[in-house]
């Protein structure tokens, strides 16, 4: 009985949601996401961050800052105490008021945003000086730059069931009783659809948990900011997801026994975990930034943190998602030609040019 396209994907589908589904590893790497998402968000409103620096010019305030709580670094001029607050290594400076505004004779310097704990150490609050006018703060730009990255590196690592579910059918040489009435094909996409499925099931989990954790972690108001990113970053981690599952099931395609897998996942590995690495070792980068923002595998994550941060308009998003899309649609064409080709060969690692060539 011959099975329409269609209908051989859904069922293929199907079996894989409902083999995953009864995994341990499945809910065990879920229920990791979650636990990372609450720690990231609740963990440092319950530890703090210990002794603040703050920098200082002349004595007036010194008397509020003496204590465990912070770390005063004495300096000369108000431009030094400045430079240190641009190079990061204090938190603060509190320097001289000259224009008469400050009750307390004393102004705050800070970069991105009014530092709290050296506001509320002075009897009445002086006037505050950003040297870089920005939306969000740097604990709430690292916090949401690492969830982003995080939650892309962990959809794209547990793609890789998707190869192991290949090579398994062809170990125990049910993929040969599968294709006799399944197009080799149809087989594929319903590996892509049915593991896409579970990720947007997911992914609207992780959605809903997220205002619970901001809220836990005192930072409701960051939930605002975050909405509109978080929206941009559902459709490039769907599309960036379908980009890595086909690549993860070559790597299955081409190997015949579990122990061999590890031969084939090199690369997808790296595409994988370098768009992590690249955006949070570049994340201050505007440039490099703009550069991963039309990569296809950087992308979905890239693209988000700079929409999160003001760094890029909607114009901008919709161009580097188009170029993600044509990626895709690319990738699995050509994932789809390898795949054909090396599913049924067995007997060892299939080198990429045979699988090209297909069987014949």
């Amino acid at each position: 009985m011959s099975v329409s396209f269609t209908g051989a994907t859904r069922l293929v589908a199907e079996r894989e949601v409902k083999v995953l589904v009864r995994t341990k590893g499945f809910w065990i790497g879920f229920a990791v996401m979650l636990v990372g998402l609450f720690a990231l968000t609740v963990l440092p409103a319950v530890f703090g961050g210990g002794a603040t620096p703050v920098a200082l010019v002349g004595s007036q305030a010194a008397g509020a800052f003496a204590g465990e709580d912070f770390e005063v670094r004495q300096v000369e001029d108000v431009a030094a105490a400045e430079e240190l607050v641009r190079a990061e290594e204090v938190d603060a400076a509190v320097v001289p008021d000259t224009t008469g505004e400050s009750a307390t004779g004393v102004r705050v310097v800070a970069l991105t945003e009014p530092p709290g704990e050296v506001v509320a150490a002075l009897a009445t609050a002086p006037p505050v000086d950003l040297l870089e006018q920005a939306e969000v703060g740097e604990d709430e730009r690292f916090v949401v730059v690492l969830v982003f990255a995080l939650v892309f590196m962990m959809f794209g690592m547990g793609g890789a069931a998707i190869a192991q579910s290949t090579v398994t059918e062809k170990q125990t040489r049910i993929v040969e009783i599968l294709v006799s009435t399944i197009p080799v094909r149809a087989m594929l996409a319903g590996k892509i659809a049915g593991h896409t499925l579970l990720t947007i099931g997911q992914v609207v989990v992780l959605a809903l948990a997220t205002p619970i954790a901001l809220r836990l972690g005192g930072q409701s108001e960051l939930l605002a900011v975050v909405a509109p990113a978080l929206g941009w970053f559902v459709p490039f981690l769907l599309l960036g997801f379908v980009l890595l599952a086909s690549m993860w099931a070559v790597t299955g395609s081409l190997v015949s026994r579990q122990e061999d897998l590890g031969s084939t996942m090199g690369v997808v590995m790296i595409l994988v975990m370098g768009p992590y690495f690249a955006v949070l070792a570049f994340a201050d980068n505007s440039a490099v930034m703009g550069v991963l923002s039309y990569v296809p595998f950087s992308a979905p994550v890239a693209m988000p943190v700079r929409l999160f941060a003001g760094q890029a308009q909607a114009w901008e998003a919709l161009l580097s998602l188009a170029v993600l899309a044509c990626s895709v649609v690319a990738i699995v064409l050509l994932a789809a030609r390898l795949y054909e080709g090396s599913l049924l060969r067995t007997g060892g690692k299939v080198k990429l040019s045979k699988a090209w060539a297909r069987q014949d």
